[in-house]
């Protein structure tokens, strides 16, 4: 039977512009898991295993990064799935524990990445997404931009088409966002935006505006996960966050076999993910009340309500307009400002999720609180594919 897992400490640097700050990933690995082992009030020495995420360098650099840390001879283990990474390292480190092969984990994940829209890193090989993009290009014409963004703007296009939601719509989910930010000291934004200015930005294909496009980013986060033995020997039970539930999925036949770009953007893995990770939790999104979710550009939020069973798929759109989803609503989410802007850094934009929600669990997210906060859920997705949902419930110890 698989053994509980909790996380007992959290840390993460801001987000910053690549550039715009004088450091290199290791420093902000150090920064981050600093910060997590001081939360967790443990020393590097204590960590029996470490898995790092990142997307942009060369390998070994996870262990170049938690070198700042410590040099003990543990097994580090580096990782790439895209912008899925960060949760990817956080499913390694649980598995170790659930599975009894580690008592105390610790899930690193960092990126430094070029300035502008993603491209590329070899040209001599199978793109990894030429599938996705071969299928998309068989349901409507490429257009100038980027894949990324043209992908996102296809599926909100289907969107609107199918089921009458509008460009305000997606604008709303931009607005809301850079509103949460606000709050955020650790956000790479907090400038607060009307929807007409969101709208009025500078156009980048179909729907999208450029203020509802996450940015490149540079940064770090970590994360301290236990076993219950580890977290009654270190006493650390008032803060321990139980990791109640944990999925991946990874493209199913639909994600190419498609006349919908929903599909071909993830909503299948992300709507298989969560269902196994309700499964396991043994509750569902109609019972957290903070959620952090994957809004690389704007129309994926309001397509992973429905993924997630929020709503009903086709009625997202009611979820934003009627204020569902932000403080006073139903539920809060993205209360970090999301990865619009908050930032995404890729490696680290799943574990800084998991930072954000347990600081909520534990009540100590300062003005960005979310009320009576008990449980939460996570969802990263990266394209090529994998969709990761977590499950968090504040520990009863």
């Amino acid at each position: 039977m698989a053994r509980d897992v909790y996380v007992v400490g959290v840390g993460m640097t801001k987000f910053e512009k690549p550039g715009r700050r004088d450091w290199d990933y290791p420093d902000m690995v150090r920064e981050a898991g600093t910060e997590a082992l001081e939360d967790a009030g443990i020393g590097y020495e204590e960590i029996e295993q470490v898995g790092v995420g990142y997307v942009y360098g060369d390998s070994t650099a996870g262990q170049r990064a938690v070198y700042e840390l410590g040099l003990s001879g543990i097994p580090v283990v580096n990782m790439n799935n895209n912008c899925s990474t960060g949760s990817t390292a956080l499913m390694y480190c649980r598995q170790m524990i659930a599975g009894g092969l580690a008592d105390v984990t610790m899930a690193v994940g960092f990126e430094k990445m070029q300035r502008g829209s993603l491209d590329l890193s070899s040209e001599d090989r199978t793109a990894p997404l030429d599938r996705h993009i071969s299928s998309l290009h068989n349901l409507h014409e490429e257009t100038a931009s980027p894949v990324a963004p043209q992908m996102w703007a296809r599926a909100a296009e289907d969107h609107m088409r199918r089921y009458g939601s509008t460009p305000e719509h997606f604008a709303k989910v931009a607005e809301k966002n850079h509103r949460h930010s606000a709050n955020n000291p650790y956000a790479q934004f907090q400038d607060i935006y009307t929807l007409d200015e969101v709208l009025a930005s500078p156009h980048i294909d179909g729907p999208l505006t450029r203020l509802q496009c996450s940015p490149t980013s540079d940064g770090a986060a970590a994360a301290i996960l236990m076993s219950e033995a580890a977290v009654a020997k270190f006493d650390l039970g008032d803060q321990a966050v139980r990791i109640a539930g944990q999925a991946m999925a990874t493209d199913f036949a639909s994600s190419f076999d498609t006349d919908d770009a929903r599909t071909i953007v993830g909503a299948d893995m992300s709507a298989a993910a969560a269902r196994s990770a309700y499964d396991m939790a043994g509750f569902d999104a109609a019972d957290v009340q903070v959620i952090e979710l994957h809004d690389c550009f704007s129309p994926n939020e309001l397509l992973t309500y429905e993924a997630l069973n929020m709503c009903e798929v086709g009625r997202s759109a009611e979820l934003i307009d009627d204020g569902s989803t932000t403080y006073g609503g139903r539920w809060v989410v993205n209360p970090s400002g999301g990865l619009i802007s908050k930032g995404h850094p890729l490696g680290a934009t799943g574990i800084a999720q998991c930072a954000e929600l347990n600081w909520q669990l534990r009540g100590e997210a300062g003005q960005r609180q979310v009320a009576n906060a008990t449980r939460a859920l996570q969802h990263n997705i990266g394209l090529g594919g994998a969709a990761v949902v977590t499950l968090y419930e504040k520990s009863a110890n």
